[in-house]
């Protein structure tokens, strides 16, 4: 049904699982993704209950996306959706692909790995919520799966996914038989039409009065879909109403007009075998004749389908950060989409074409393509991006017509140049490809053009965003302390974590220093903010701290005379400040703050708990602030852990059960390599998950100078 080769053994015995866990939940639709080789990927492998070109926005699902089968195996938990207020709510962007009454679950196939989701949908009609004995023949079906992907693995088996998902039935039965002699007479007697359409838009049965007003013979309709073989149904509203139908299950009405102007009201019936339709002239009073002359149309409009693929992809294309990003979602999402094989992404820089991403293309062709100037006749792209005119070449032929070497460059046999334009400025070019001739139908053109512009405009917001981001981090990187000073009595590690893509860089930031041979200070800082000024300031403020440090200031008069500094220079922007002062000779540390998170202290007994210490306001609030202080012993053994508050804030967590949780997990972690320690304390609080702020960390362990660690 697909197009595809037979499937293998191990395919059919998947199948028949996939079938009849289907089948057996009553979900009137259902979808199993496996994860692509690199385990970024959720592709579709196997559908029922829609034609396979329904499933074409969501064919790839990125594991990073929020989507349910997303979740489901990022997470390995059960994801339930029970209507479509709920998906609108929790999930936007599938909600814009699939904005009809339903019900979803998304369970993640895992065995011995992770393999992949399923995905069950219902109609609205069934219950919001799902029963305990549902939720565990689920997990009993999803593990089932899994085995048979396991078996097909360790037998040699193909479990990667085929070039097209394949389309399954859950009928146990074959082919639908004919229709009794008595109900094809009962359907013939009643007045109007009907006809009968399979789950992929087929005709499978048409009454006499059905031909009679669709004016076609039954023998031209058979097999075919209704907006190939009846070409005044070829609007994306009517292949809309059939969509919701399908998926939603329920009855829908809409009224189309056979030219010249005969209305009909066409009511659809659908199930989990098909979909009845009834046709009976409207009641409505017939609108005026169009114009005559009969012209065809100049372009005929964009199937449902591809509007629904283009809004999900605008949708995802405004939530990509940097050019990277683009890069990934065109070639995951709109090279699939559009079938191409073959992508190049060129930005205009100083006349010429510079290569940012590509895909499918040897590197001695990016080699020979990136650098062009900009009216090269090598090809096509530099032309395109300077008229700002879409060039599309289905053929080599039509391509060495105007331009000799370039098929012979790539070898790809079509070729789509879209110009990335904003309000008239030239931003780049973005080329799909092919491996075999291909034909631009004035819709694909039409959407590939608008898409375009939506792609230039992610494309120019990625760019800006990824300079500003490496500025920022070659700001923030040059104030941070390149190597901290070895002091005698002390060993010392540290650690700065960026926040995850996404985010910018912030000021976060960490320093020891040297106070000869008897004493230290340590300090620790976040300032407010996550841009290039948030930087700029922390490497004012690291500064300050150094220059009264190094004159033998103590811990309150250092944060206060910081604090009239600030004050001073960047009134709205405020930072918090933890600085200790380590007096080797007393055994005595004495700490000022400034409202940062208090340091965990853990003594030789591995006995460990945060240090009280009274805390100030932060740093550029007030400048007549006081800063109290705190003193405690320095023993031999004492372990001293600073870190921001990226560490310990989460979401809905009160942050002094975060502060005790990450104290516990210091207390079990081994002391004897600090870059370990540092290591198994932020695997412990979970910093490989998203994360919406930076870190830095530093942890000073002292001990009896000259003496080695046990």
């Amino acid at each position: 049904m697909t197009g595809t080769a037979d499937p293998a053994p191990d395919a059919d015995a998947l199948d028949a699982a996939f079938a009849e866990t289907v089948r057996r939940s009553g979900a009137s639709i259902g979808a199993l993704y496996l994860l692509a080789p690199d385990e970024r990927l959720l592709c579709l492998d196997v559908v029922c209950g829609v034609p396979v070109e329904f499933a074409a926005p969501w064919e790839r699902v990125p594991l990073a996306s929020p989507a349910p089968v997303a979740d489901a195996v990022r997470e390995d938990r059960m994801v339930w959706v029970g209507s479509q207020d709920e998906m609108v709510r929790s999930y936007p962007r599938t909600a814009v692909v699939l904005p009809y009454p339903l019900a979803l679950v998304a369970a993640p196939v895992t065995g011995v790995r992770q393999w992949g989701a399923l995905l069950l949908m219902w109609p609205a009609a069934r219950p919001p919520y799902m029963t305990q004995r549902e939720r565990g023949n689920i997990a009993s079906s999803c593990r089932r799966l899994a085995r048979l992907l396991e078996e097909a693995a360790e037998q040699g088996g193909s479990t990667a996914r085929r070039a097209q998902p394949r389309v399954v039935s859950v009928e146990t039965g074959g082919g639908s038989a004919s229709p009794a002699t008595a109900v094809v007479d009962f359907v013939e007697r009643l007045p109007g039409g009907s006809c009968a359409v399979d789950l992929e838009g087929r005709f499978t049965y048409v009454s006499s009065g059905a031909c009679e007003l669709l004016g076609c013979e039954a023998g031209r309709l058979f097999g075919t879909r209704p907006w190939q073989s009846l070409r005044w149904l070829d609007d994306p509203t009517y292949e809309d109403r059939y969509r919701a139908a399908v998926i939603s299950r329920e009855p829908v009405s809409f009224t189309a007009c056979r030219p010249p102007g005969q209305w009909l009201d066409i009511h659809l019936y659908p199930d989990a075998s098909g979909i009845s339709a009834r046709i009976v002239p409207s009641g409505a009073p017939s609108p005026p004749a169009p114009a005559p002359g009969g012209s065809t149309r100049a372009a005929t409009p964009a199937r449902a389908g591809q509007l629904y693929q283009l809004t999900h992809l605008a949708a995802a294309l405004t939530e990509v950060v940097g050019v990277q990003d683009v890069v990934d979602l065109v070639a995951d999402q709109i090279m699939p989409a559009f079938g191409a094989q073959g992508l190049v992404l060129s930005t205009a820089d100083a006349g010429r074409l510079r290569i940012t991403g590509h895909r499918g293309y040897a590197p001695e062709t990016i080699r020979r393509l990136d650098g062009l100037p900009l009216d090269t006749a090598f090809t096509p792209a530099g032309r395109a991006l300077s008229s700002g005119i879409p060039a599309f070449f289905a053929d080599p032929e039509e391509m060495r017509r105007t331009y000799l070497e370039a098929p012979l460059i790539s070898g790809k046999q079509a070729w789509a140049f879209l110009p990335l334009i904003i309000s008239s400025r030239p931003v780049g070019v973005c080329i799909l490809s092919y491996d075999s001739p291909h034909e631009f139908p004035a819709e694909e053109r039409a959407v590939l053009t608008s898409l375009a512009g939506l792609i230039a405009q992610a494309f120019d917001r990625a760019r800006l965003y990824d300079t500003k981001h490496e500025l920022a981090h070659g700001l923030q990187q040059a104030l941070l302390p390149r190597s901290l000073p070895a002091v005698a009595g002390l060993r010392v590690a540290a650690r700065y974590l960026p926040a995850t893509r996404g985010m910018e860089i912030g000021g976060d930031f960490y320093d020891l220093i040297g106070l000869g041979d008897t004493a230290a200070a340590a300090v620790i800082g976040d300032v407010q903010g996550h841009n290039v000024a948030a930087a700029a300031l922390m490497g004012q403020v690291r500064t300050a701290v150094h220059a009264h440090a190094t004159l033998g200031t103590p811990p309150d008069q250092v944060l206060h005379r910081t604090n009239r500094l600030l004050a001073d220079i960047a009134p709205d922007l405020f930072t918090s400040c933890l600085y200790t002062h380590l007096d080797f000779a007393r055994g005595r540390t004495t700490l000022a703050s400034a409202g940062h998170p208090p340091p965990l202290l853990r003594l030789p007994d591995r006995d460990t708990r945060p240090v009280v210490v009274p805390p100030g306001p932060l740093l550029g609030v007030d400048p007549d602030a006081d800063f109290p202080v705190a003193e405690i012993p320095l023993t031999e053994g004492t372990v001293l852990a600073f870190y921001t508050d990226g560490l310990v804030e989460t979401p809905g967590v009160d942050l002094d059960d975060s502060i005790t949780q990450l104290a516990h997990h210091f207390a079990d972690t081994d002391d004897r390599d600090l870059d370990l320690l540092i290591d198994s304390l932020l695997r412990k609080v979970g910093t490989t998950e998203q994360r919406t702020d930076d870190i830095a960390l530093l942890v000073l362990h002292y001990e009896t100078p000259g003496r080695q660690p046990g």
